[in-house]
């Protein structure tokens, strides 16, 4: 059962944080008291699980497959909403549990990628953002890797991905995984803090050396409770969620 939120409650959050009237400002440092995410469990069917041959469109212009990536391991580090300087934050931004943060998070795997890169993983960031949207993010922050829209939530539904809604828009929680052999290694989940989260990728890399480590059992398909097989590879869509096409060339990866 999930507790009852009071408007006094609400109010009291957001006042500890100091919510009023804030600009988001990507200079300054994380606030020292922000919530700390507790793990609700929405995340343990995901280890084993295979990657869903979904599209998703990439700030680089193309379609990624993350099932077809062919490094030994892939980090998807997904993320709710980064924030645009000079703009005002959601209203009650601050008090969401594991919500602030994404722009240092990025900024972490930005600093890192090439130690990654070494322990032989390919970075994409990935949220429910347009593509659009996440390009004046990856131009400003100079980002090195691609990040993916989900904006049509097909790949959020096809691996039951925990979200929250906010302001009419229906966001990805914070969380991290690791594939290898086309199939979900390791989750991070809840992630915080979250500047500090590439770090721990890395140190768990580290610790798990080799391509994939040890052997992964193979898990459910995405889906099967609902089809039989993937006949084609959908790509993510605005215009209807997991609505797709068939996937036409395979060097859109």
């Amino acid at each position: 059962m999930k507790p009852i939120t009071t408007r006094r409650s609400f109010l009291h959050a957001m006042a500890g944080v100091g919510l009023w009237a804030q600009v988001f400002d990507p200079s300054q440092p994380l606030p020292a008291n922000l919530p700390v995410p507790v793990d609700d469990g929405a995340c343990t069917h995901l280890p084993g699980m295979a990657v869903p041959k979904i599209e998703l469109r990439s700030t680089r212009d193309r379609w990624v497959d993350l099932s077809a990536v062919s490094a030994p391991r892939v980090v998807v580090y997904c993320y709710p909403r980064t924030g645009v300087p000079g703009q005002p934050l959601l209203p009650g931004w601050d008090a969401i549990p594991g919500a602030r943060g994404c722009t240092p998070e990025t900024c972490g795997f930005r600093d890192h990628h090439k130690d990654l890169q070494a322990l032989g993983a390919e970075v994409f960031g990935l949220s429910t953002q347009t593509t659009a949207y996440q390009k004046e993010m990856v131009d400003r922050l100079h980002v090195p890797f691609e990040v993916l829209s989900d904006e049509g939530l097909a790949f959020v539904h096809a691996l039951r991905l925990p979200t929250f809604d906010i302001e009419g828009m229906t966001l990805v929680k914070r969380l991290t995984l690791v594939i290898s052999r086309r199939h979900i290694e390791k989750v991070f989940y809840p992630v915080f803090p979250p500047d500090k989260h590439a770090a721990e990728v890395i140190a768990w890399l580290r610790d798990h050396p080799g391509p994939g480590g040890k052997p992964i059992p193979p898990g459910p398909e995405p889906g099967d409770d609902l089809v039989g097989a993937h006949a084609v590879t959908p790509r993510a869509t605005s215009a209807g969620r997991g609505a797709g096409v068939p996937r036409t060339s395979s060097a859109r990866r």
